[in-house]
């Protein structure tokens, strides 16, 4: 059988804007210095990565990039929507996911929803030919974020199904966090989607939700549409749970699995950047890895690199 060792990534760039423009306000800008050192960083993450498909998040400057990703081998790059731009100031007041890929992208497919239903950031949907005969389906997503810091519910392991639903429909009764409204809403899109597909399938993210969040349910899990179901039947599953486990020992007095953080708020780290794979790839993850040196040095990230870490996953398809 003819196997394909494949290497696919997720990365939040954090502000990739070129000094020519401004990012959310107006005096939000690199200087033409920091705008090339931050390239010049991401060129670096990207090469040390080695992967195929890599999906971004947090994309302004659309043709930056697409040149970028081409200096490091990519053959292909996609994006299906345009940052809002306010001609006046320079300023763009929304961001982008992209994709680049060293493999050829077949199509490019919108997501399909109701009339009335837009997400936040435009994800992307395509096709990608890894060989004649094997095609797989790249979702990249960055859901809606909660910048008001509106409440919302931290779940556990523990958690049970029944336990996040009914505090999800308290919040949504009481318009507690209308960014959790959204990002549920973008999930179930997503799913309904996902769940169509014939080809095997990835979403690379950033949730913009912890590890055991009700997103995640809604995102992956049938059993949170269908009540009659007695076990948890997902369509989706969380790599890093199929990958092997390293032993991270922070400290001498504990030796044990920890999940390393991918972004920080105020000294506590979460997980909140994803790679997802369908059921015909859940045999298939040999590893997971993220890439978060500059976290170490720096939790809060830095614009001239980023606030979030890397995820790698690699599948033998």
């Amino acid at each position: 059988m003819y196997k394909i060792n494949l290497k696919i990534a997720t990365f939040n760039l954090f502000q990739f804007c070129s000094s020519e423009f401004s990012f959310y306000t107006k005096k939000e800008r690199f200087s033409a210095q920091d705008w090339q050192e931050k390239k010049a960083w991401i060129k670096e993450q990207l090469l040390k990565m080695d992967c195929q498909i890599v999906g971004f998040q947090e994309v302004f400057s659309q043709d930056e990039l697409k040149e970028l990703c081409f200096e490091c081998g990519f053959k292909d790059f996609i994006v299906v929507d345009k940052p809002i731009l306010e001609e006046k100031t320079k300023t763009y007041k929304s961001t982008t996911v992209a994709l680049a890929s060293k493999f050829p992208i077949k199509s490019i497919e919108k997501v399909s929803r109701k009339d009335d239903f837009t997400f936040a950031r435009e994800p992307i949907k395509a096709t990608i030919c890894l060989k004649e005969s094997l095609e797989i389906v790249v979702y990249i997503a960055h859901l809606k974020s909660n910048r008001l810091n509106e409440f919302e519910y931290k779940f556990t392991t523990n958690s049970t199904l029944e336990e996040k639903k009914e505090k999800l429909e308290t919040a949504l009764k009481n318009n507690y966090s209308l960014s959790l409204k959204q990002r549920i809403n973008e999930a179930k899109t997503l799913h309904f989607d996902i769940k169509k597909q014939k080809n095997p399938t990835i979403l690379l993210c950033d949730l913009n939700d912890r590890e055991f969040s009700v997103t995640i349910e809604a995102l992956t899990n049938r059993r949170f549409y269908i009540k009659e179901l007695k076990k948890d039947d997902f369509i989706l599953y969380d790599s890093y749970d199929l990958a092997p486990k390293k032993v991270y020992n922070p400290h001498p007095e504990f030796k044990g699995i920890q999940r390393i953080p991918t972004s920080y708020f105020v000294g506590k780290g979460n997980t909140l950047d994803f790679i997802f794979v369908s059921n015909e790839l859940k045999n298939s993850v040999k590893s997971h890895k993220v890439f978060d040196e500059h976290l170490q040095k720096n939790q809060n990230g830095s614009l001239k690199q980023s606030d979030h870490a890397q995820v790698v996953c690699e599948l033998e398809v």
